[in-house]
């Protein structure tokens, strides 16, 4: 029975890491040992759970069915396990997260150490994500920052919800003014986070309170002076004094305080931002993912980790 279950953990690691080479990477394992199990388990079950090409691996209609059950197995299995493990100190294992850069800096880097001390079990993987809405049904847990509306059919927990604003560093209100109404943010430079493929420069407004699921009541070609496709570096480009940019209220909130920036046009938004912790289309959650789920969120009421 073990060796079966190693199998089928083998056949589950080719199809979410998408390969036979990154299967055996993620496992500690050589590529014909992952092969070998792969074959064995098509033989004994009788049919062909995986195409394969020189390019990629894909599964058969069988796989997919057999690929769903597994997972289920497996899960059912470590739930079992976990439910078996009474005390803190028994928790261990790998706990895998994916998340956006900004929400590593601001979520995960700030309390990694103090998790490890709390749960030295507990071993993070962490992979950062580029991508606003990665795959999270191959790591244990997922944050994403994603608009208001937002919906993929996800099993997720808001840790928050901030209206995005526009900002500006006093410096550069004062070598170009402040803009009165939307319409005059044409005149004045912007920091802008551009994703890749979108070349057109513009600014969504609308009024503060009001749903963004509607069509904005402005939207405005604006001059950038900078763009980036990442937003770690606009806070700084803009404290600087290099235009305006729009961060959510949480995160602007501190230096809005200090006087480090200044809203413009309060009374209206650039968008509605919520901060999820994502999970698995899993049955069972097990206890190393509860345990960091509600370490971040005692930590987010606590305000020991930054606003996103």
């Amino acid at each position: 029975m073990l060796d079966r279950l190693h199998t089928m953990r083998v056949f589950l690691s080719v199809v979410e890491e998408g390969g036979f080479t990154a299967a055996a990477r993620h496992l500690s394992m050589t590529v014909p040992h992952v092969t070998r199990h792969v074959a064995a388990l098509e033989e004994q079950l009788g049919t062909r759970l995986l195409q394969r090409t020189t390019r990629r691996v894909s599964l058969t209609a069988s796989g997919e069915r057999y690929a769903a059950r597994v997972r289920e197995i497996l899960e059912a299995v470590e739930a079992a396990m976990a439910e078996a493990q009474s005390n803190t100190s028994a928790l261990q294992g790998v706990l895998r997260i994916v998340a956006a850069p900004a929400l590593t800096d601001a979520l995960i880097a700030p309390l990694a150490a103090a998790f490890r001390t709390r749960y030295p079990g507990i071993t993070l993987d962490v992979y950062v994500d580029p991508q606003p809405v990665p795959d999270v049904n191959r790591y244990d847990l997922g944050f994403l920052q994603v608009p208001e509306g937002f919906d993929a059919h996800i099993v997720a927990r808001t840790l928050s919800t901030s209206e995005a604003i526009l900002c500006a560093a006093p410096s550069y209100i004062a070598r170009h003014g402040e803009p009165r109404t939307p319409q005059e943010l044409a005149q004045h430079l912007c920091v802008l986070r551009r994703p890749a493929g979108l070349h057109r420069d513009s600014l969504a407004l609308w009024r503060s309170q009001q749903s963004t699921t509607v069509p904005p009541e402005h939207d405005i070609e604006v001059t950038a002076a900078i763009t980036i496709n990442q937003t770690a570096s606009i806070l700084q480009m803009v404290l600087d004094g290099a235009g305006i940019a729009t961060f959510t209220l949480d995160a602007a909130g501190p230096f809005l305080a200090q006087g480090l920036l200044q809203q413009v046009l309060p009374g209206w938004i650039t968008g509605r931002v919520s901060v999820l912790a994502a999970l698995p289309s899993r049955k069972h959650l097990p206890l190393r993912t509860q345990a960091f789920l509600d370490f971040v969120f005692e930590a987010h009421r606590a305000g020991k980790i930054d606003r996103c």
